[in-house]
């Protein structure tokens, strides 16, 4: 009955806690209570392990009183009877920290107090490492990172396969393991846990040779990233396009960390970050949201299944999606800053911008990379909306003049100013014409040298003038 829930409440929540306590004995474990949360957990589960050589096994439990969401009753004076509700309040969590046989270090986080919720985390490389020791293979690590393995391309194909490790089997022995009322919970809704992607992060490391080579080109690319790379770019890099019906924000900043530089894209509660660790570089995509983002799948249409894109779930079976999403994303990241040298090596070909080039049939000026309008141009060609399928004359020009606010009169009349410096672009070299199309696509030489102008324009220019003001 209602009157009774805060005491069966209690009961229940015990059964949990004497399960934990019943687990740390038998495997000789430890259980400890921590009063703060500025305590890092994994911190204190990492000492431990470290101290006592743990190599597979329950690890640590840990305690901590932290804000939850659960059920509670409370009087309605309307009605004049108990009620059931839903509010934040504090209870306690259980930390349960594993050296998992297949998933390496990890923990598990349960809710004390009704509806018990449960937090699994995993690290992809931890499970990768585990598959690299079954088979072998020699690799080394800093921290969170492979920074070395001796057979790259068998390392890749093992890490392919992680979206393909059955995680709701596994997740169910978990927890079946701490949670001695699932049972109950089963007969009564008659099904357990329902696993959902929380936060999916998917990372591509570039390794490099060593800490130097890295740190010698790092800034140049955190510098292009802020410079070059807007809203429309973020946008796609996310495989989104950005129209007049989006509504949210899009934030680029940058955090000093003790290892370096972050840069983080954030597009609503996704996001798109490049940090340094050791010789690694890492790109990564985080998803909280995953709506924002289509997964083809069967659906209801009219009483029959057909199959259509629609917006993604939570659910844990949809990894496969989050991983492509998450891996197209780091690719273009990393596509549009290959082309990024350090800008005293393009000092040459900024100069030679400047002069006049033949095409063999036609005589073009060059281009002053320090004017406004060149500026805009170069703003304009390489931009992220174009980095998929080219772009056209229509495009360039709607950027830099407006969309179809215009009359015919100065549509056709920009489009013939436009054609010009397309025109003048590709005898430059900065771009060319994708065969049987109308579109155009910036060259590896284009991408260099623009990026390396508005950096030059944007960061160094201003800095120098007002040293010298």
């Amino acid at each position: 009955m209602f009157k009774d829930f805060g005491k069966n409440a209690k009961r229940v929540s015990g059964e949990i806690k004497d399960k934990a306590r019943e687990l740390s004995g038998k495997e000789e474990r430890p259980i400890i209570s921590l009063d703060s949360s500025r305590i890092r957990k994994e911190d204190v589960a990492r000492k431990i392990q470290e101290e006592e050589g743990i190599k597979e096994g329950l690890i640590c439990v840990i305690t901590i009183v932290e804000p939850c969401v659960s059920f509670d009753t409370r009087g309605n004076r309307e009605t004049g009877k108990l009620e059931v509700n839903i509010r934040e309040r504090r209870c306690l969590f259980l930390y349960f920290y594993y050296q998992h046989k297949e998933f390496g270090f990890m923990h598990v986080r349960i809710q004390t107090w009704f509806p018990f919720q449960i937090q699994i985390y995993i690290n992809g490389r931890e499970w990768l490492c585990k598959r690299l020791d079954g088979e072998g293979v020699g690799y080394q690590r800093y921290d969170n990172s492979i920074i070395q393995v001796d057979n790259v391309k068998r390392a890749q194909e093992i890490a392919e396969g992680f979206v393909h490790v059955n995680f709701a089997k596994a997740f169910d022995a978990l927890s079946r393991q701490i949670n001695p009322v699932l049972p109950r919970i089963k007969k009564v809704f008659s099904k357990g846990y329902y696993w959902v992607l929380d936060q999916g992060e998917y990372a591509t490391d570039v390794m490099f040779k060593d800490r130097q080579s890295l740190a010698e080109i790092y800034p140049e690319l955190v510098d292009h990233a802020l410079v070059n790379f807007n809203a429309s770019d973020v946008m796609t890099f996310l495989g989104r396009k950005l129209t007049g019906n989006f509504q949210g924000e899009i934030i680029t900043d940058t955090k000093k960390r003790p290892q370096g530089v972050r840069i983080k894209h954030r597009m609503k509660k996704n996001s798109l970050k490049m940090y340094d660790k050791g010789s690694v570089l890492r790109v990564e995509t985080t998803i909280n949201n995953p709506r924002e983002f289509k997964i083809y799948r069967k659906v209801e249409r009219q009483g029959k299944k057909v199959m259509r894109w629609v917006p993604m779930g939570k659910s844990v079976f949809n990894l496969y999606r989050y991983a492509e999403v998450s891996k197209s994303a780091n690719e273009r990241y990393l596509g549009a800053l290959s082309a990024v040298v350090p800008l005293h090596d393009c000092i040459k070909e900024l100069e030679l911008l400047a002069q006049t080039v033949h095409d063999g049939q036609n005589r073009h000026s060059g281009f002053h990379p320090l004017s406004p309008e060149v500026t805009r141009v170069f703003e304009a060609v390489p931009g992220g909306a174009h980095s998929i399928n080219g772009f056209r004359n229509k495009d360039v020009r709607n950027q830099l003049f407006g969309d179809n606010t215009r009359s015919p009169e100065e549509k056709k009349k920009t489009g013939s100013k436009i054609t010009r410096i397309i025109r003048k672009l590709r005898a430059h070299g900065l771009i060319s014409k994708i065969p049987r199309s109308t579109r155009y696509k910036v060259t590896e030489k284009g991408y260099r040298i623009l990026g390396a102008s508005l950096r030059m324009k944007k960061k160094y220019l201003p800095t120098t003038m007002k040293n010298v003001a």
